[in-house]
């Protein structure tokens, strides 16, 4: 049995074992009394306030700042599941601060091996419908809530582009194609500023048949070079096509310093997962994210359980599993 297999066994192993726990856990928050149900949005719905407004204030503070300011519809992403800073305390946020620890830890240095490029970080899958857009809005959100971290998300699917829909970017908006298309766009023309202080974004951009190839070309070598040389200190989060669907996808993953790679737990073929690691170097740091689809009710209610697991092939010293250490 791979690595990755173990990886992945482990994972279901993990999500089965607490599936009743959990379901336990959220019965109680659905019996819970109207009284604190009405005090909690309350609370949540300040905390949400709080947090737009701090990056409104920060925007409008910045000088000769001229792009037109993207507002995350947070009502909307928090009804479809997502991570919002609302709900500070749900079990998607819960899930993501586990998740975002082990990544952190290495972009400050504190990882088993050196990683070049450790805060550039993509997001992706072996094919569609694994939840890596899902995962990968979340996991930058979640770090933008950091209180030393800024985040940079790029939309790179860009035969799809639904990461900017859902995260409310205006449709036409130039992006990430219309910077390699080397139209006389530059990558400061199009990092759109947003109603979250520490989150920018960088759409896909005016799509067209070639985009994919785009992402294997040497424009977008430059482009990664730009960004780790010009963005140290910022995390940037990359929400990728699936390996197996583009070949382009795999040129991207060897560009990157850390990969999130989203297995469905009821959807992913475990020969895929197998076959889509092979696009990936050998000297990357893979996180293996279980996206398990679930349906909980109650106050603190998301569609996906998670399990996460590191399956480390680092610079020669061969294959190992590491589970994430408690706390991190």
């Amino acid at each position: 049995m791979s690595i990755i297999e173990k990886a992945v066994d482990s994972l279901r192993g993990q999500n089965r074992s607490s599936d009743e726990g959990e379901a336990e856990g959220y019965l109680s928050s659905e019996q819970a009394s109207d009284t604190v149900q009405k005090a909690a949005m309350a609370q949540s719905v300040d905390r949400q306030e709080q947090f737009v407004q701090q990056g409104e204030e920060t925007l409008s503070a910045a000088s000769g700042n001229h792009r037109e300011q993207v507002e995350i519809p947070f009502d909307k992403l928090q009804e479809l599941g997502y991570l919002t800073p609302a709900v500070p305390r749900s079990g998607v946020a819960e899930e993501y601060r586990r998740i975002k620890r082990p990544l952190l830890m290495n972009i400050a240095g504190r990882s088993a091996a050196p990683i070049e490029n450790a805060n550039l970080i993509m997001v992706t899958s072996a094919l569609q419908g694994d939840g890596k857009t899902f995962s990968s809005i979340n996991l930058a959100l979640s770090i933008a809530m950091e209180k030393d971290k800024t985040v940079l998300f790029v939309d790179a699917d860009t035969a799809k582009a639904d990461a900017g829909r859902v995260l409310g970017v205006p449709p036409g908006s130039p992006g990430l194609i219309d910077v390699l298309e080397n139209k006389g766009v530059e990558l400061a023309d199009v990092i759109l500023p947003t109603n979250v202080e520490k989150l920018r974004i960088i759409p896909a951009g005016n799509i067209n048949a070639h985009s994919n190839e785009l992402l294997a070309s040497n424009a977008m070598r430059r482009l990664m070079l730009e960004l780790s040389e010009r963005y140290p200190d910022r995390v940037v989060v990359f929400d990728s096509p699936p390996l197996l669907l583009t070949t382009e996808a795999g040129v991207l993953a060897n560009l990157m310093g850390q990969i999130v790679f989203v297995v469905g737990a009821q959807g992913t073929p475990q020969h895929a997962v197998t076959k889509a690691m092979e696009h990936i170097g050998q000297d990357k740091a893979v996180g293996m994210l279980l996206n398990k689809a679930r349906q909980h009710r109650g106050l603190f209610n998301y569609g996906y359980g998670y399990g996460y697991r590191y399956a480390y092939r680092q610079y020669g010293e061969g294959s190992r599993d590491r589970d994430p250490v408690a706390g991190e």
